[in-house]
Protein backbone atom coordinates (compact mmCIF):
# COMPACT_ATOMS: atom_id res chain seq x y z
CA UNK A 1 0.00 0.00 0.00
CA UNK A 2 1.82 3.31 -1.08
CA UNK A 3 1.74 6.29 0.73
CA UNK A 4 0.25 9.64 -0.55
CA UNK A 5 2.13 12.98 0.64
CA UNK A 6 -0.66 15.53 1.60
CA UNK A 7 -0.43 18.88 -0.16
CA UNK A 8 -0.80 20.61 3.15
CA UNK A 9 1.86 18.85 4.54
CA UNK A 10 4.32 20.53 1.65
CA UNK A 11 3.08 23.85 2.20
CA UNK A 12 3.77 23.74 5.96
CA UNK A 13 7.08 22.95 5.26
CA UNK A 14 7.71 25.76 2.39
CA UNK A 15 6.10 28.37 4.59
CA UNK A 16 8.98 28.25 7.21
CA UNK A 17 11.39 29.74 4.72
CA UNK A 18 8.93 32.24 2.90
CA UNK A 19 8.31 34.15 6.59
CA UNK A 20 12.17 34.66 6.67
CA UNK A 21 12.91 35.86 3.17
CA UNK A 22 10.34 38.69 3.94
CA UNK A 23 11.66 39.68 6.77
CA UNK A 24 15.01 39.54 5.58
CA UNK A 25 13.45 41.58 2.80
CA UNK A 26 12.15 44.20 5.35
CA UNK A 27 15.02 44.93 6.97
CA UNK A 28 16.99 45.18 3.75
CA UNK A 29 14.61 47.93 2.97
CA UNK A 30 14.57 49.51 6.62
CA UNK A 31 18.27 49.95 6.95
CA UNK A 32 18.70 51.52 2.88
CA UNK A 33 16.06 53.78 4.27
CA UNK A 34 18.07 54.88 7.11
CA UNK A 35 21.42 54.79 5.11
CA UNK A 36 19.80 57.18 2.86
CA UNK A 37 18.44 59.13 5.25
CA UNK A 38 22.12 59.59 7.28
CA UNK A 39 23.82 60.53 3.41
CA UNK A 40 21.31 63.36 2.94
CA UNK A 41 21.77 64.71 6.55
CA UNK A 42 25.41 64.70 5.63
CA UNK A 43 25.51 66.49 2.33
CA UNK A 44 23.04 68.90 3.72
CA UNK A 45 26.25 69.61 6.47
CA UNK A 46 28.94 69.56 4.46
CA UNK A 47 26.94 72.17 1.78
CA UNK A 48 26.02 74.31 4.94
CA UNK A 49 29.62 74.50 6.15
CA UNK A 50 30.81 75.28 2.33
CA UNK A 51 28.40 78.35 2.26
CA UNK A 52 29.78 79.21 5.69
CA UNK A 53 33.30 79.25 5.09
CA UNK A 54 32.43 81.30 2.13
CA UNK A 55 30.40 83.88 3.95
CA UNK A 56 33.10 84.36 6.96
CA UNK A 57 35.59 84.34 3.90
CA UNK A 58 33.59 87.53 2.06
CA UNK A 59 33.55 89.05 5.58
CA UNK A 60 36.95 88.81 5.94
CA UNK A 61 37.50 90.23 2.36
CA UNK A 62 35.51 93.17 2.86
CA UNK A 63 37.79 93.51 6.51
CA UNK A 64 40.54 93.61 4.32
CA UNK A 65 40.01 96.08 1.80
CA UNK A 66 38.28 98.21 4.16
CA UNK A 67 40.73 100.74 4.66
CA UNK A 68 41.31 101.86 8.67
CA UNK A 69 40.30 105.24 10.09
CA UNK A 70 42.10 108.05 9.48
CA UNK A 71 43.93 108.72 12.98
CA UNK A 72 44.31 111.60 14.24
CA UNK A 73 48.02 113.13 15.12
CA UNK A 74 48.72 113.74 18.43
CA UNK A 75 51.21 116.27 19.20
CA UNK A 76 52.75 115.93 22.74
CA UNK A 77 53.27 119.17 23.99
CA UNK A 78 56.81 119.55 25.93
CA UNK A 79 56.49 119.99 29.63
CA UNK A 80 57.28 123.76 30.69
CA UNK A 81 60.41 123.68 32.64
CA UNK A 82 60.93 126.15 35.20
CA UNK A 83 64.33 128.02 34.97
CA UNK A 84 65.74 129.12 38.06
CA UNK A 85 67.08 132.53 37.63
CA UNK A 86 70.91 132.58 39.43
CA UNK A 87 71.57 135.74 40.33
CA UNK A 88 75.66 136.65 40.43
CA UNK A 89 77.19 139.38 42.13
CA UNK A 90 78.38 141.76 39.97
CA UNK A 91 82.28 141.80 39.95
CA UNK A 92 83.47 143.62 37.18
CA UNK A 93 84.97 146.88 37.50
CA UNK A 94 83.88 150.41 36.60
CA UNK A 95 85.54 151.54 33.23
CA UNK A 96 87.84 154.57 34.12
CA UNK A 97 87.05 157.53 31.37
CA UNK A 98 90.06 157.75 29.74
CA UNK A 99 90.48 161.33 28.16
CA UNK A 100 92.24 161.65 25.19
CA UNK A 101 94.83 164.91 24.63
CA UNK A 102 94.57 166.19 21.33
CA UNK A 103 97.77 168.28 20.44
CA UNK A 104 97.26 171.99 19.52
CA UNK A 105 99.90 171.75 16.65
CA UNK A 106 98.08 170.17 13.84
CA UNK A 107 97.89 172.50 10.91
CA UNK A 108 94.47 173.39 9.90
CA UNK A 109 93.79 172.92 6.29
CA UNK A 110 91.98 175.84 4.05
CA UNK A 111 88.10 175.65 4.39
CA UNK A 112 86.28 174.13 0.84
CA UNK A 113 83.57 176.81 0.04
CA UNK A 114 81.09 174.89 -2.41
CA UNK A 115 79.26 177.15 -4.42
CA UNK A 116 75.63 176.70 -5.24
CA UNK A 117 73.85 177.48 -8.00
CA UNK A 118 71.32 180.25 -8.09
CA UNK A 119 68.07 179.54 -9.68
CA UNK A 120 67.65 180.72 -13.09
CA UNK A 121 64.52 183.12 -13.35
CA UNK A 122 62.06 182.55 -16.59
CA UNK A 123 60.32 185.67 -16.07
CA UNK A 124 62.15 188.44 -14.14
CA UNK A 125 60.52 191.66 -12.22
CA UNK A 126 63.12 194.06 -14.26
CA UNK A 127 64.54 192.13 -17.83
CA UNK A 128 68.19 192.18 -17.71
CA UNK A 129 69.09 194.93 -20.76
CA UNK A 130 72.45 196.02 -22.85
CA UNK A 131 73.65 199.28 -21.69
CA UNK A 132 72.17 201.77 -23.89
CA UNK A 133 69.17 200.04 -24.24
CA UNK A 134 68.46 197.99 -28.15
CA UNK A 135 69.67 201.05 -30.05
CA UNK A 136 72.98 200.75 -28.76
CA UNK A 137 73.29 197.18 -29.13
CA UNK A 138 72.23 196.96 -32.56
CA UNK A 139 74.70 199.70 -33.35
CA UNK A 140 77.20 197.46 -31.95
CA UNK A 141 76.34 194.17 -33.46
CA UNK A 142 76.47 196.29 -36.69
CA UNK A 143 80.39 197.77 -35.68
CA UNK A 144 81.23 194.10 -34.70
CA UNK A 145 79.46 191.37 -37.17
CA UNK A 146 82.10 189.50 -39.12
CA UNK A 147 80.25 188.28 -42.05
CA UNK A 148 81.51 184.96 -43.07
CA UNK A 149 83.39 184.95 -46.39
CA UNK A 150 81.49 180.94 -47.04
CA UNK A 151 78.20 182.96 -46.35
CA UNK A 152 78.67 185.64 -48.70
CA UNK A 153 79.56 183.53 -51.63
CA UNK A 154 76.62 181.24 -50.63
CA UNK A 155 74.67 184.34 -50.24
CA UNK A 156 73.37 183.23 -46.85
CA UNK A 157 71.04 185.37 -44.88
CA UNK A 158 68.63 185.34 -41.97
CA UNK A 159 67.50 185.92 -38.06
CA UNK A 160 69.62 183.60 -35.84
CA UNK A 161 67.08 183.47 -32.60
CA UNK A 162 69.75 182.51 -29.14
CA UNK A 163 69.18 181.97 -25.90
CA UNK A 164 71.73 182.63 -23.07
CA UNK A 165 71.75 183.78 -19.09
CA UNK A 166 72.48 186.87 -17.87
CA UNK A 167 74.49 186.42 -14.46
CA UNK A 168 74.01 188.73 -11.49
CA UNK A 169 77.34 190.27 -12.30
CA UNK A 170 76.02 191.37 -16.02
CA UNK A 171 78.41 188.49 -17.47
CA UNK A 172 76.73 186.06 -20.07
CA UNK A 173 76.74 182.81 -19.88
CA UNK A 174 74.84 179.50 -21.47
CA UNK A 175 74.66 180.71 -24.86
CA UNK A 176 72.35 178.27 -26.95
CA UNK A 177 70.46 178.65 -30.35
CA UNK A 178 67.22 178.01 -30.68
CA UNK A 179 66.54 178.44 -34.10
CA UNK A 180 69.53 178.75 -36.74
CA UNK A 181 70.46 180.31 -40.78
CA UNK A 182 73.80 177.80 -41.64
CA UNK A 183 76.53 176.96 -39.34
CA UNK A 184 78.41 179.46 -39.85
CA UNK A 185 76.26 182.27 -39.31
CA UNK A 186 75.18 180.44 -36.11
CA UNK A 187 78.78 180.69 -35.30
CA UNK A 188 79.31 184.11 -35.30
CA UNK A 189 75.79 184.90 -33.56
CA UNK A 190 77.83 182.84 -30.48
CA UNK A 191 80.60 184.88 -31.34
CA UNK A 192 79.19 188.53 -30.59
CA UNK A 193 77.23 187.63 -27.76
CA UNK A 194 80.21 186.15 -26.13
CA UNK A 195 82.16 189.43 -26.76
CA UNK A 196 79.32 191.80 -25.92
CA UNK A 197 79.85 194.19 -22.74
CA UNK A 198 78.50 193.65 -19.23
CA UNK A 199 74.67 193.90 -19.54
CA UNK A 200 72.47 194.98 -16.59
CA UNK A 201 71.42 191.93 -14.84
CA UNK A 202 67.35 191.27 -14.15
CA UNK A 203 65.90 191.28 -10.70
CA UNK A 204 63.09 189.37 -8.85
CA UNK A 205 61.76 190.22 -5.57
CA UNK A 206 64.01 193.59 -5.28
CA UNK A 207 67.28 191.64 -5.70
CA UNK A 208 70.04 190.70 -8.44
CA UNK A 209 68.88 187.55 -9.94
CA UNK A 210 70.18 184.98 -13.06
CA UNK A 211 67.34 186.01 -15.79
CA UNK A 212 67.55 184.08 -19.50
CA UNK A 213 66.98 186.09 -22.16
CA UNK A 214 66.29 185.66 -26.04
CA UNK A 215 67.88 187.70 -28.72
CA UNK A 216 67.55 187.28 -32.75
CA UNK A 217 70.55 188.82 -34.64
CA UNK A 218 69.26 189.47 -38.09
CA UNK A 219 71.97 188.67 -40.95
CA UNK A 220 71.92 190.48 -44.49
CA UNK A 221 73.82 191.36 -47.58
CA UNK A 222 73.57 194.55 -48.70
Amino acid sequence: MELKKSEEANIDKMRMPIVMVGLLFTGSLVLASFSYTSAVENTDNIKGETQAAVINTEEEQKKEDTPPPPQTPQVEAPMPVSEEIIEEENTETEPVAQVEVIPTDIPVGEETVIAVEEEIIEFPDVEAAFPGGPAAMQKWIAENVQYPETSIDLNEQGRVYLSFVVETDGSITNIAIERGVSTDLDKEAKRLLRNMPSWAPGEAKGKKSRTRCRLPINFTLN
